[in-house]
């Protein structure tokens, strides 16, 4: 009997995170952190895990996504399926009557994404391995089939794309072996939410240095006054060889970006992250242009590949920040880790949330062994709460991630978690509409 996808399930599961202001900033005040939560099951008994992350409301529309492109999911021979991944994923992102709600952005392409993580942790359960490691182990010619090169060729062709590949090959196992015994470098928004009075602020960003990172961030954009203030008790928290880097999570528009971080720029931030509307590429290349040395970092909300080979012909951004389940998961990610290494890019992915951390550390992970060959620059945000909700939580020793061992991508939710968290039917929303 051919094995097939049996059930594509999606779940609204959404964490109160609001009631402690955990996630604020500048455009989301009291967040609920959410995710679009899906299992596919297979006529075989096996199960693959993945998510879409929003923040509260909409997150009933995003559930609805999934369940919308399930029919083209169910029934389809597994096999088939994980031979080739690049078809799957074009067979999701290129339905035309959903493609016309984008095409490929928006919720329909974030369901895409749920799905197919959901099928990457399904391929790496039954190889018995992380997907950082499934990836890392791909011929570059299997990596490459991958990708959609259709819109790309301007930038990237497809023997470009070999030839980076090709040339991470030699040292793939010794990045490998210094993985699993260093880790990958972190950074922390922990200290830095727009909610947090000044004592946790500074409470917080000593804690940060004491735990072992090297760079922190804060959320700013909301009132001017109030983000020099916290600036300057940041930097002297943590002293000046600490990097600072600062999210605006699009507040302002491009002159405003401007004059804003040259407020900030005697507290020596590192970056700034989404300064203005994040459709917005040549606002962002303005911005850089007329902050440098102060680094520019975007990506969390770019839509897809397109819009991120714009981002890097049009210099307009300094540090690239990839989203595990904004653009069309893992499959598209490879070609926007490969656009980055043909421009020279060094990637930071976007984390914290529910269940960001986990998957994204197999994109950053996988990065290193097999495309760009470097740590320099790089680093992947943490944020620590809600791990304990996973089967497979992130590991931070020292400031840096530690490679996660056990198959798959490190989505699976524990399945009481789950039924505490539905909405709006779970005892923790029970519990707060009856208060």
């Amino acid at each position: 009997m051919t094995e097939l996808i049996s059930s594509v399930e999606a779940v609204d599961v959404r964490f109160p995170t609001s009631l402690h202001l955990d996630g604020s900033d500048a455009m989301n005040p009291e967040p609920d952190y959410s995710a679009a939560y899906v299992t596919i099951r297979t006529s075989g008994g096996d199960e693959g895990h993945g998510l879409a992350f929003t923040v509260g409301r909409g997150n009933d529309v995003e559930v609805a996504a999934v369940r919308a492109l399930a029919p083209l999911v169910v029934g389809l021979p597994v096999e088939e399926v994980l031979g080739d991944l690049g078809a799957f994923s074009r067979r999701l992102t290129g339905d035309s009557q959903l493609r016309w709600l984008g095409p490929e952005k928006g919720a329909v392409h974030m369901a895409a994404a749920a799905i197919v993580n959901a099928v990457w942790d399904l391929y790496g359960r039954r190889t018995g391995k992380p997907v950082w490691r499934l990836l890392s182990e791909l011929s570059p010619e299997q990596l490459v089939d991958l990708v959609d090169f259709r819109y790309l060729e301007d930038a990237l062709t497809r023997e470009e794309a070999l030839e980076i590949l090709r040339r991470a090959e030699p040292g793939r196992a010794e990045r490998t072996a210094h993985l699993l015994s260093s880790g990958y470098p972190a950074y922390t928004t922990t200290p830095g939410w727009l909610g947090y009075d000044d004592e946790k602020l500074v409470r917080l960003s000593k804690e940060a240095v004491a735990d072992g990172f090297s760079q922190i961030k804060l959320k700013v954009g909301a009132d001017q006054e109030a983000d020099v203030r916290r600036m300057r008790l940041a930097r002297e928290a943590v002293g000046p060889d600490i990097r600072i880097a600062v999210d605006a999570n699009q507040a302002w528009g491009v002159q405003k970006a401007i004059d804003w971080m040259r407020t900030l720029a005697p507290y020596d931030p590192y970056w700034i992250e989404e300064p203005t509307s994040p459709d917005d590429i040549l606002g962002h290349a303005a911005v850089r242009r007329a902050l440098a040395p102060i680094k520019v970092a975007t990506g969390e909300h770019t839509h897809n590949q397109v819009m991120f080979k714009q981002l890097l012909q049009a210099e307009a951004l300094d540090i690239l920040q990839m989203d595990a389940s904004r653009t069309a998961g893992v499959t598209e990610n490879v070609a926007i880790l490969l656009l980055a290494a043909k421009f020279g890019v060094p990637v930071c992915p976007h984390a914290g949330g529910v269940g960001l951390c986990e998957m994204v550390q197999h994109l950053a992970m996988f990065d290193y062994v097999a495309v760009s060959g470097s740590t320099e620059n790089r680093v992947i945000e943490y944020v620590d709460h809600l791990h304990e909700h996973f089967t497979d939580p992130v590991r931070i020793r020292d400031g840096r991630y530690l490679a996660p061992t056990a198959p798959g991508i490190s989505a699976e939710i524990h399945a009481e978690s789950v039924a505490a968290h539905r909405y709006p039917d779970g005892p923790v929303w029970q519990e707060a509409t009856s208060e």
